[in-house]
């Protein structure tokens, strides 16, 4: 790795982590096409430089944070499950499934296929909260539960957080907030709990890698965040799963 592909990873992390596309599916792509080798420290890497993406969640939304101690406590119920299953997959997360292209590519054509389907018979008009405070315990243990399935690479955290959302009727508007919310507790455990593991591996060099890559997503993530809430107001998530549909159809003709 050198200067140039940490900035390059960043830019795909900052842009890819709050749309449903799967960041980590991303990542594991790009470092194919650059031929960048799957080393441990590029699977911490990968998993830190998220970290800078969702500190962007933090600068836009500090009220929710330090204000909204209800919405606070939604959150934390909403990351159990999360905690819970990644904890128990680590190993297997890090020996396998951050290494797997095709099963990226398989997650992000059925993926695709689902969102589409789903979308097709989706009504907004019977979505009923509008508002993060409203959303009960166990729905946002469900949601918890839903994103959790990201742990899968190519799934999308984003993508499995909103959708399972609008199916326990939150307004999309108000699922995709949480899913913003929701990644900070998430990627900030996953981080320090591989950081803790792998840090005392990497040298001087790579920590440089790191910030870099934590900069460059999280500015790139801030402009990320800004379009998804734009484009929400009068679109579907159709567009995003053509191109997942598109992207892994061309991945697996070009690795082929």
């Amino acid at each position: 790795m050198n200067l140039i592909t940490a900035v390059i990873f960043g830019v795909v992390e900052g842009i890819t982590e709050f749309l449903p596309i799967s960041s980590t599916g991303h990542l594991i792509l790009t470092a194919d096409l650059l031929k960048t080798p799957q080393t441990e420290f590029l699977k911490s890497f990968e998993i830190a430089i998220q970290l800078g993406a969702i500190l962007s969640v933090v600068v836009l939304y500090w009220k929710s944070f330090l204000i909204k101690i209800p919405v606070l406590k939604k959150i934390t119920v909403a990351f159990i499950p999360t905690a819970l299953i990644g904890l128990s997959l680590y190993k297997v997360l890090k020996s396998f499934l951050l290494q797997n292209s095709s099963i990226v590519l398989w997650s992000l054509l059925a993926g695709g296929i689902f969102i589409i389907i789903f979308e097709i018979f989706y009504r907004q008009e019977k979505a009923t909260i509008e508002d993060i405070s409203l959303i009960s315990y166990p729905k946002a243990f469900l949601i918890g539960i839903f994103q959790s399935i990201a742990i899968i690479p190519g799934v999308s955290r984003s993508a499995a957080t909103i959708i399972g959302g609008l199916i326990l009727g939150l307004k999309r508007k108000t699922i995709v907030e949480f899913s913003f919310l929701l990644a900070v507790p998430t990627m900030l455990a996953a981080t320090v709990f591989d950081l803790t593991k792998s840090a005392g591996t990497f040298n001087s060099g790579q920590f440089i890698y790191l910030v870099v890559g934590f900069i460059v997503s999280f500015v790139t993530a801030c402009f990320a965040i800004k379009f998804l809430l734009y484009f929400i107001k009068n679109h579907n998530f159709i567009l995003f799963a053509i191109y997942r549909i598109v992207l892994a159809i061309a991945m697996f003709i070009f690795l082929s």
